[in-house]
């Protein structure tokens, strides 16, 4: 197992490559992972195969086969691979997700939690909430933009008259 500590920004690598290694936190041009774990890969680019990371930022992420909980990048693209949450201005997808926030999306075969983008495109998209100003492709979803405005307003609404209501009965004079 190889730990890797922080490195000042000016003594940082240019290309750091793990395999079968656990680090903390990875900062360089370019990180390449395989079958490694990781909590915090900072780069301009990132390759990860086969492997767990915790928290990933770049501009452009490949993540193939592996776990990322956290991805913050420019362009994304996970294949075969399960994230708790994506954003990015340009994502393909192709795998398990909670959260996607971008501006363009494609999934191949996906299943997301909360999609949300200003445009959306894939073969075969499933998700529980989806909110896209443009869809393209097959979609199952269980709310739509419009269903979850229309749910939103109506569970704020039961709220409100809840708190209404408690504060009524048990208001102390």
């Amino acid at each position: 197992m190889t730990n890797t500590n922080s490195l000042p920004e000016n003594d940082q690598p240019q290309v750091t490559n793990l395999s079968q290694a656990e680090v903390g936190a990875v900062h360089a041009g370019l990180v390449r992972m395989h079958q490694s774990m990781a909590e915090l890969v900072s780069a301009e680019d990132v390759e990860v195969s086969q492997s767990v990371a915790f928290e990933v930022n770049a501009a452009r992420a490949d993540v193939r086969q592996s776990f990322v909980a956290f991805t913050r990048a420019n362009a994304a693209a996970l294949q075969e691979s399960a994230a708790l949450a994506v954003r990015a201005e340009q994502v393909s997808f192709n795998g398990v997700a909670g959260l996607v926030a971008a501006g363009s999306v494609e999934f191949g075969g996906a299943y997301a939690g909360i999609v949300a983008g200003q445009e959306v495109r894939g073969e075969k998209i499933e998700t529980i909430i989806l909110l896209s100003r443009k869809v393209e492709g097959s979609v199952t979803t269980v709310m739509d933009t419009r269903g979850a405005l229309i749910a939103g307003l109506v569970g704020g609404l039961f709220t409100g008259i809840m708190l209404l209501l408690g504060q009524a009965l048990f208001r102390r004079k």
